[in-house]
């Protein structure tokens, strides 16, 4: 049990409230989306007030064993909706900054880029894989959430990091990040086409989440002075009036675009020491609700 919950000592609600981050962690990282992730940990905050507390030995593995179970079930109906959703889909960024102990364990677990490769996964390797990189599940724990054998266990693990390890990440600090997108935005606001161009790798790629409800590229820009002009020409069309600010999107600095004081768009980028190596744009309205403005973060420009 957390140090957290141990804490809190019988108290049910004080226990729920102290492994609620590690509950949405779990939800989050198997569905991809913060709110069917809430709403799986509001179904599991019922059944725990419904539990007769003074016989569940350990509430943090009571809680995740439901947690897990529930977002599994739940996997199979997101699959479906993302089979029908229109152009690239992307997972649902979560804003870390408001909730700093969601991103405190194996942080990197939680990257867009990372949550995203992991959807490409059945539900019960997502799960395994998440329950062991991200937090630090034995085994032995993890075959008993899943009803599986601990072998086969193993296998999904390892097959998991593998397809993760394999995939194109941020592999520099958080600062050399910040400092890109610092540069970014600010060659993005004036159309600054070489100045983007000096913040990407050769070999970016720019991807657009829109989800119909916008009008949004609908295939991978790649290169990186192809990659400058798209943005470029996007800014000098559509940026005038807005602000831009930088927020923490899973982990990492990204780049919210605003209009009337309403988010339009938030780009994640993944990035090396050399630049940024991928861009993903969510412009779905659906996906924004984390990143209303907030006073205590910086406002870079202005109209």
């Amino acid at each position: 049990m957390t140090d957290q919950a141990r804490a809190a000592g019988g108290d049910q609600d004080a226990v729920f409230e102290a492994l609620r981050p590690r509950l949405f962690g779990v939800a989050y990282r198997v569905l991809a989306s913060g709110p069917d992730a809430e709403d799986v940990v509001q179904d599991a905050w019922l059944r725990w007030r419904a539990a007769d507390s003074a016989t569940v030995r350990d509430p943090e593995a009571f809680l995740v064993v439901t947690v897990t179970r529930l977002a599994l079930n739940l996997a199979q109906s997101a699959r479906m909706r993302r089979e029908q959703y229109v152009g690239e889909w992307f997972p649902t960024p979560v804003d870390t900054a408001a909730d700093p102990a969601l991103g405190a364990e194996r942080a990197a677990a939680l990257e867009l880029a990372v949550v995203h490769v992991l959807q490409r996964l059945a539900p019960e390797a997502r799960a395994a894989y998440v329950l062991r990189e991200a937090f630090d599940h034995p085994y032995a724990r993890i075959a008993e959430i899943l009803q599986m054998r601990e072998p086969a266990v193993r296998k999904l693990v390892s097959r998991a990091r593998t397809q993760v390890v394999g995939e194109r990440r941020t592999t520099t600090t958080r600062e050399r990040v910040q400092e890109l997108l610092e540069a970014f935005l600010n060659a993005a606001r004036v159309g600054d086409v070489a100045g983007l161009e000096a913040v990407l790798v050769a070999d970016v790629v720019s991807e657009t989440d829109g989800g119909g409800a916008r009008r949004a590229a609908r295939r991978p820009v790649v290169g990186g002075n192809a990659v400058a002009r798209f943005v470029a020409g996007f800014s000098t069309r559509f940026l005038e009036g807005m602000t831009t600010r930088i927020v923490e999107a899973n982990g990492l600095p990204a780049g919210v675009l605003e209009l009337d004081g309403a988010p339009l768009a938030i780009v994640c980028p993944t990035a090396d020491e050399d630049g940024f190596t991928r861009l993903m744009w969510v412009m779905n309205p659906a996906k924004l609700a984390d990143f209303a403005p907030r006073s205590q973060e910086r406002e870079l420009f202005g109209p």
